[in-house]
Formats: C-alpha cells, structure tokens, sequence
C-alpha cells in the first residue's frame, strides 16, 4: 500500500530548503556508527558579512555528526564537524559535543542534550541534527539485535518474540500502545488491555 501525498500546493517558489541525512552502519569490531549530515540552502544568491557573496544553492551551513554507540545505544565516541556556516568561529564549538560521551540515548536523552549543550554551549543547527539520529541509531541497532534474538531463540525452540522482558518499543508510539494489538500478538506479558475468555491480565513493566 502506497502511502498518501501531500495535496496540491497552491503556486508558489521555492526559497530555503535544509536536507537531512542519517545512516547507520554496524563496525567489525562490535559498535555501531550513526552518522548524519544537514545542509541548508537558499534558492537566491545573497551576501554574507564573512563569507561575501553567496550564489544560490551554495551551504549557508553544512554540518556532519558521528555518534559511535554500543548494543545499548551508549555513545561511546563523537565526531562534529562543520564544514560551511555564517561565520568563521560557528565551528569552535564543536569540542563541546565531546560532552555527549557516556548518554545513552532513550528516555532522558533530549533534555541530556540540552543540558549539555542547549542554547550558548553549543551549536542550534548540529543539536537539531542529534534528533533524527537518536532514532537512526534505534532503527539501525534494535532490529539487527531483536532480529539476532528471534534467531537465538527459534533454534532454542522458544517463542521469537516475548522472552519476558520488557520490549524496548513499549508505549513509544500508538502502534506498541500497550493496549494495543500489535503488543497483544507479540508481547502478551506486557499487554494491558482487554483478555479474551481465559487468559490472563498482562501488567506493562515500569
């Protein structure tokens, strides 16, 4: 099934456009690397105080951003670079992101962030950037691991999916509700909605 589209614009011209693109990579040597890149452009040509004249489609800022991170999704190693930004000093900042060694990324994760590097102590555009690959690093490590589990546990002859602990998709969004049925079928130890005749009530873990 082929997702929906936006509907028709009304006319218009395009003027700012900012891309951003993570991917994760599992390393040979057991930790994962998640790595984003953003750019924003303008549509126009425009002058800048440091850079001069800018043509258009040229980086008013481009900025890369290495986490390395362990099965547990700790950052084990940071990496941030910025490559193009307004002015010349945007990049001597990037030492600060040193500051996100030891968080794990899960609950807590944003306001660790903020903490840390929110507002002057560091840089707006590459803590933008630590949103989407936060759940880069999730879509990258928890299907591998979960998937490597399911495989552990069929040639064990146990069940695939519910091994008692509490999964780590739980209440993250409507679809793992845990009165929903997607947890129904496959975490029924941690479902909290309606049983069926005869079966048991499912408590969702702290």
């Amino acid at each position: 099934m082929s997702a929906p589209s936006l509907s028709a614009p009304a006319a218009r011209e395009p003027i700012h456009t900012r891309r951003v693109t993570c991917q994760g990579f599992r390393r040979a040597d057991g930790l994962w690397d998640i790595e984003g890149h953003l750019t924003d452009v303008k549509s126009y040509g425009f002058h800048t105080e440091e850079r001069g004249h800018l043509e258009p489609g040229t980086p008013i800022h481009q900025m890369w951003m290495r986490l390395t991170v362990d099965d547990k999704l700790t950052v084990q190693a940071v990496e941030a670079v910025t490559q193009d930004s307004p002015y010349n000093a945007c990049g001597s900042i990037t030492p600060q992101f040193q500051k996100l060694v030891g968080l794990r990324i899960g609950p807590g994760w944003t306001r660790a962030v903020k903490d840390r590097l929110g507002g002057p102590k560091g840089c707006t555009h590459l803590v933008e950037l630590l949103g989407p690959l936060a759940t880069t690093a999730f879509q990258t490590v928890y299907p591998i691991l979960a998937r490597e589990a399911a495989e552990r546990a069929k040639a064990a002859g146990k069940p695939p999916h519910d091994d008692g602990k509490r999964p780590a998709l739980l209440n993250m969004c409507h679809i793992f509700d845990s009165n929903g049925e997607v947890v129904r079928r496959h975490w029924p130890a941690h479902y909290t909605g309606e049983q069926g005749e005869g079966s048991a009530r499912g408590e969702a873990a702290d």
